[in-house]
């Protein structure tokens, strides 16, 4: 049984509500709260999502894996806050028709700092590991 964005809206997984342009183009892209606190995010991969090799695109994993730092940092975010550091190692390949997931957590939280790491995976196969650093932004 193939997994639609439909099937993921259905099972509470929603967007951000707001529009992001670059994300509205290659998404879209959807998170929900565990009963356990955390959050996860999720995608259905297309085929143009795809590199020249038949892969998930790496620029892909990568905005994805931005979308779900924030996502996982959710609860501790009091508005804007922009990444200013990000670290992302490929692990396997990722393919085409895949329900493709995200989890992971807050390793820190300053005042205006938030340290954040966490894996995207599909199934039982890890694609991409990450970490990256959120600039809480406030208003002036």
């Amino acid at each position: 049984m193939t997994i639609t964005k439909d099937d993921l809206i259905a099972d509470g997984f929603q967007t951000w509500g707001n529009t992001d342009p670059y994300e509205d183009m290659i998404g879209p892209f959807f998170y929900k709260k565990q009963d356990d606190g955390s959050y996860r995010s999720a995608f259905v991969s297309e085929h143009r999502h795809l590199n020249g090799g038949g892969m998930l695109h790496g620029g892909l994993l990568m905005s994805f894996a931005d979308f779900a730092l924030f996502a996982t940092a959710k609860d501790h975010l009091e508005g804007m806050a922009v990444t200013v550091g990000f670290n992302s190692e490929f692990v396997s390949a990722g393919e085409e028709g895949a329900l493709i997931e995200a989890t992971g957590e807050v390793t820190k939280a300053t005042r205006s700092l938030l340290f954040v790491r966490g894996k995207i995976f599909s199934g039982d196969n890890t694609i991409l590991t990450f970490s990256g650093i959120l600039k809480k932004v406030r208003k002036r």
